[in-house]
């Protein structure tokens, strides 16, 4: 069996900056600490965070007065910052800063009575968060999940439009829906190319590089994680065998059996040492010699620094 692993893979700079975050709140502020929904979408890291003191809510209102509390990288609606401010918490803001990006051009659009349609899944966090971050009395904001969406589409003013796109969907995932939105509104204003996460985009060509060099997939991330559902995706796609995992628990030796090359990849929000404990058990399930080998790719090199004013206590 030789075992590939994928390039880029795990951790994006957003994920690492916002578990950094909770971690070194963890060591300048007395506990309990609060964060508002997880603060990434994986299992295992959301729980390692919860046997260090960390405590989970899903609003804000869950939070008391004056308590410690970190928005998720996800980000979150203008609702909920007004409501931090009036319970007087000590706040800090693991938004990624592409999620940030997102939601100044929405707000833009919204000071400038735009309508704005906003690329992505309904439910997830970060839509909630970018859906509530517009607040126009003229024009609205509307959520497309595919070109069908785009067709049953009616806005009020089309010579007044903006877009914006989910950060955890690729720069493939969006193109058609984009491609769509142009055609049938020929003047909509969307954000420049730099500000599409480039995580996303890379993991999966990362995928689509190794698929004809494999027989089978090993995707460590969260059922919950939409980045890590694509990257199996594209593996069914091209029929190559997938399965998404939490952690070495949920392997299986059927998954391996008259496999001769595995590919090891992992979500944006699951962190290395996972990957590394499934390569191990991956190696004792199969009874064969077992190689592993880096699959070239490319190289990330962004940090995001932490929230300023943890950088300031820090340095106290």
């Amino acid at each position: 069996m030789k075992i590939l692993l994928a390039n880029p893979r795990g951790f994006c700079a957003g994920v690492s900056r916002a578990v950094e975050t909770v971690e070194k709140v963890l060591e300048v502020e007395k506990h309990p600490v609060y964060v508002r929904h997880e603060v990434v979408h994986n299992r295992v890291v959301v729980d390692s965070l919860k046997q260090k003191g960390v405590i989970f809510v899903k609003e804000i209102d869950e939070v008391p007065n004056d308590a410690v509390c970190i928005f998720s990288a996800h980000g979150v609606s203008l609702a909920v910052e007004e409501e931090a401010a009036k319970r007087n918490l000590v706040l800090y803001d693991a938004t990624c800063p592409l999620v940030t990006k997102v939601h100044r051009g929405v707000r833009l659009a919204s000071n400038n009575n735009s309508e704005c349609i906003l690329i992505g899944h309904k439910g997830h966090p970060e839509v909630q968060g970018t859906m509530g971050q517009y607040r126009s009395e003229i024009g609205a904001i509307y959520l497309v999940e595919n070109e069908e969406d785009i067709k049953k589409l009616n806005v009020k003013d089309p010579y007044n439009l903006y877009y914006a796109t989910q950060t955890t969907l690729s720069v493939d995932e969006t193109k058609s829906i984009i491609e769509a939105l142009q055609e049938k509104y020929p003047q909509i204003q969307g954000p420049k190319k730099e500000d599409i996460c480039y995580a996303t985009q890379n993991r999966q060509t990362a995928i689509k590089a190794m698929l004809s060099h494999i027989d089978v997939l090993i995707v460590v991330g969260s059922k919950n994680s939409s980045n890590s559902n694509r990257l199996c995706e594209l593996a069914t796609l091209n029929k190559v065998d997938s399965y998404l995992v939490d952690d070495v628990n949920a392997i299986k030796a059927e998954w391996f059996e008259s496999k001769k090359a595995c590919g090891v990849s992992a979500g944006a929000s699951a962190p290395e040492y996972l990957v590394k404990e499934v390569v191990s058990k991956i190696s004792d399930l199969c009874e064969s010699d077992v190689s592993v080998e880096d699959f070239e790719g490319i190289k990330e090199e962004i940090y995001f620094p932490l929230p300023r004013l943890l950088k300031q206590k820090l340095e106290k």
